[in-house]
């Protein structure tokens, strides 16, 4: 059925295009699903990813950008040279598809256990940390008057909802109790400098190949905000997949990714950088106890929101680590 319906739509916009092959479904949420496929075409196949929320579906979560805003920063990430597939179409009402977009799909890893291990990769890894630098600092200098509309994010705005989803969890954690603390007594204030916050940048939403990152992927919780917040994020130690003593991503260390940032022309701040990985770290365990609650009391009890769940206890070592006097 899709197959029909992607090749009605791509005869339309794609030109000298017959149809398209191939099709299968990668993934698919709650709101969203994501198809690769092959637009059929004389000068030789084009590789497709569609990504979209099907006719019928429920809103997006309300942190989310949006599809159409989704498409408009990633086509704008492309044409500044940060690495972004490049979109080939937005979705409209009557090609029977939903809401969303094609773009050109990047060959490459995205499964982070593979980029950190196997030996196609190993000549970039060295590299990766300093590279990813270069590619926030692209990100953050995106104009911003060719920005879509995107909500504001402030720290102090995030540590009041993140101890709303704690305390609605009604799961007493005396290390998160102790990291909402130190947020507070330690939030930086309002950025000197606002810009387009990637809001999930790390490790597993890059497109990784032989030669370094080759794209950027998942921008649906895009924002305006402090670029710091970028950095902090990709150091979480949930996104090292067990090379822990490398911070950003399990590839290389802060140093790096910091002098990849500066040498493209930004300045970084160590200390914002430090309290924004910790929001990130109880961010995401309160992420993982919100699965596990969902798993408890509702009508899909699947494994994989128990496994996730249960992670939420590595966040608390996390934690401490990072508080520590002497943490890492």
């Amino acid at each position: 059925m899709i197959e029909a319906e992607l090749s009605r739509s791509v005869v339309r916009w794609c030109e000298g295009a017959t149809g398209v092959t191939g099709a299968a479904k990668l993934s698919g949420g709650a709101s969203q699903e994501t198809w690769r496929f092959d637009i059929e075409h004389p000068d030789g196949s084009i590789g497709a990813i569609l990504r979209r929320s099907p006719k019928g579906y429920g809103a997006a979560p309300t942190r989310a950008a949006g599809l159409a805003a989704e498409a408009q920063l990633m086509q704008l990430a492309y044409e500044a040279g940060v690495p972004s597939p490049r979109v080939m179409h937005v979705l409209t009402p009557d090609e029977n598809l939903g809401t969303g977009f094609i773009m050109q799909r990047v060959e490459g890893e995205t499964i982070a256990r593979k980029i950190l291990r196997d030996d196609e990769y190993a000549a970039a890894r060295p590299r990766l940390a300093r590279q990813i630098g270069g590619v926030l600092a692209g990100l953050h200098r995106l104009p911003q008057d060719k920005l879509p509309e995107l909500r504001s994010r402030s720290a102090t705005r995030e540590i009041g909802e993140f101890e709303r989803d704690y305390r609605s969890l009604n799961w007493p954690k005396p290390v998160f109790e102790l990291a909402l603390r130190w947020l507070r007594d330690h939030d930086p204030g309002p950025s000197a400098e606002t810009t387009l916050v990637h809001g999930d940048f790390r490790n597993g939403n890059l497109i990784i190949g032989a030669d370094g990152v080759r794209a950027v992927l998942d921008w649906e919780l895009a924002h305006l905000g402090d670029p710091m917040e970028d950095l902090g994020w990709v150091c979480v130690n949930s996104w090292r997949f067990g090379e822990i003593d490398k911070p950003v991503g399990g590839f290389g260390s802060r140093e790096e990714l910091f002098a990849g940032y500066e040498a493209a022309g930004r300045k970084c701040d160590p200390a914002r950088v430090k309290f924004w990985e910790v929001m990130g770290t109880l961010r995401w365990g309160i992420m993982c106890g919100g699965m596990m609650q969902r798993f408890r009391e509702g009508p899909d009890h699947s494994m994989e929101r128990a496994m996730i769940g249960r992670r939420a206890s590595e966040t608390e070592i996390d934690l401490l680590r990072l508080l520590a006097p002497r943490g890492s």
